[in-house]
């Protein structure tokens, strides 16, 4: 499939061919909210802890007799029941990881993008970089792609001047192509690449040219071996 390439003035500069493996894969559901599931309960600290009754200060003697008091009777001052008391079922530190296959992950992945570009939602930009950092000259590259709307800029390579100029945008995210996952890309409702950027995103999870798979190539030409 092609997808369009613009400049930093957003104009059309030519197209080129992308990997289907990678950008027109089927959409699986299932396998995108398992992906997205692991990945926020990866990310947990699963640090949260409560005292139990056992654990909080305070005197183990019965409070008041047990009878004929008029009132319900009473045990310890620590019951859960009581203020300053311990607390039932709360949570303890534990481990929220789960494990997904790496297969499993990167058709995730490859799904979550070809949806977005299904949708239209992906636009691709010439390499560019800034002199400095100046995010009066980010805003004018995001009104020149006309995205009015949360976006996630990947990057072949971290570079300090872009993301320095982007960090300042509400809704905007800088993130290195090897990043990229599932979960940022369903938080952001736009996706701009770079052109490095979506051929290294095809190196990472596209099949290799020696395996028979859609290479990428510019205007029809087959790409070279480095790419």
């Amino acid at each position: 499939m092609q997808i369009p390439v613009y400049n930093i003035n957003g104009e059309l500069v030519r197209n080129i061919d992308v990997s289907d493996e990678v950008f027109a894969a089927p959409y699986n559901e299932a396998l995108i909210h398992q992906a997205m599931v692991r990945q926020q309960a990866n990310a947990r600290q699963g640090t949260a802890s409560t005292r139990t009754r056992s654990e909080v200060s305070g005197t183990s003697h019965k409070m008041f007799r047990q009878k004929h008091t008029g009132s319900a009777r009473a045990g310890s001052r620590r019951s859960p029941l009581r203020r300053g008391g311990g607390i039932t079922f709360g949570p303890k530190p534990r481990d929220y990881r789960q494990s997904m296959p790496k297969k499993m992950r990167r058709v995730a992945l490859r799904s979550m993008l070809s949806a977005r570009v299904r949708e239209g939602r992906v636009r691709v930009l010439e390499d560019f970089s800034l002199e400095e950092p100046r995010t009066r000259e980010m805003v004018r590259i995001m009104e020149a792609m006309e995205i009015a709307s949360t976006v996630l800029l990947v990057l072949d390579e971290p570079d300090s001047n872009i993301v320095k100029s982007a960090r300042n945008l509400n809704g905007v995210k800088t993130i290195p192509a090897e990043l990229l996952n599932v979960v940022e890309i369903l938080l952001k409702k736009e996706i701009l690449m770079t052109e490095p950027a979506v051929r290294k995103v095809e190196r990472l999870w596209g099949r290799r040219l020696s395996q028979g798979g859609n290479g990428a190539s510019v205007s029809g030409v087959m790409p070279s071996a480095d790419n």
